[in-house]
């Protein structure tokens, strides 16, 4: 990782003042770097980390960061991590651009190193990644979401980059045809988990304000706990749940209750058993390949994706 750091800083320089000062601000509040780990060590689960994998993981590292940028400014954020995002700081007409330029430094990356494959992989990612997206945006107007829709939109938009790493990194280190389609699979199986993970923790306790946040309420957005409850609840309720988030979603106390029917209709325990299904999943495929130190830490990282706290 420490390498890596090295030849992903260096991926980012440019002739251009602004941008550069944009860039330093971007390696400074850097977070867990999941994703490249991730790369690695479905590499390194081949036992052939090289140069092809340092591509893969600034591959997936400036990719994700671009989709940071740009969804900061879809999500009008001002903050991420705790840290002034890039919007708040310059403003939307550069964010954009910073993106761009992000988004550009993979490809041409990708094409100063001849690594069409990993190219291909990381190409098809942003493609899924818009798609799911836009089909969130789609459905969240018409609050028409289904469990099914749910799971295409989060296997799009969040499992995606997480299967493109698992992917890049196996073909990366020139593992079989097979083993490279196990570990996307893997990588996408882990990827829901994950994103099931983000959704229970908007009911979870906020130690600030000593309550649940209710974020993805106030945004509008159909998680599974709420589309659990809303199939399951009474006329009245669910007609009460979708009027809050139609035209009443900054009220605090409506936002309450739903979060105590979510709570009383077993939504929370609903969608937990369904992200142990998912993590439970990734893991048989993972025992499916030889006992190494990668293997391990790929366990162990599949469960941090589920029992992490924030």
């Amino acid at each position: 990782m420490n390498l890596f750091e090295k030849k992903f800083k260096n991926s980012l320089k440019t002739k251009v003042p602004l941008l550069d000062r944009i860039m330093h601000y971007i390696i400074k509040r850097k977070g867990k770097q999941m994703r490249p780990m991730f790369v690695f060590l479905s590499s390194k689960l081949f036992n052939n980390v090289n140069e092809s994998t340092y591509t893969a993981a600034s591959l997936i590292e400036l990719l994700h960061t671009a989709t940071l940028v740009h969804d900061d400014i879809i999500d009008e954020a001002n903050f991420r991590r705790g840290v002034f995002s890039i919007n708040a700081l310059w403003k939307n007409k550069i964010s954009v651009l910073v993106g761009d330029f992000l988004l550009s430094r993979g490809l041409l990356l990708a094409v100063e190193k001849e690594e069409f494959r990993l190219l291909k992989i990381v190409s098809r990612a942003v493609k899924e990644m818009s798609e799911g997206e836009l089909l969130q945006i789609e459905k969240t107007r018409k609050l028409n979401i289904t469990e099914d829709i749910y799971y295409e939109i989060i296997k799009k938009k969040t499992a995606t980059l997480i299967s493109a790493c698992c992917e890049s990194g196996a073909e990366s280190s020139k593992a079989s045809k097979e083993d490279v389609e196990k570990m996307r699979l893997f990588g996408e199986k882990a990827g829901i988990a994950f994103q099931i993970k983000d959704d229970l923790f908007d009911y979870t306790q906020n130690p600030i304000i000593g309550k649940p946040t209710g974020i993805d309420i106030r945004e509008k957005k159909m998680t599974l706990p709420l589309i659990y409850t809303i199939n399951k609840v009474d006329k009245k309720n669910k007609n009460y749940i979708i009027n809050t988030i139609k035209n009443d979603s900054k009220n605090s106390g409506r936002i309450e209750k739903i979060i105590k029917l979510v709570k009383d209709n077993n939504g929370l325990k609903y969608a937990e058993n369904k992200m142990n299904i998912y993590y439970h999943e990734a893991l048989c495929i993972l025992e499916g390949f030889p006992e190494n130190e990668a293997k391990k830490s790929l366990s162990h990282l599949l469960e941090y994706v589920i029992k992490r706290n924030k």
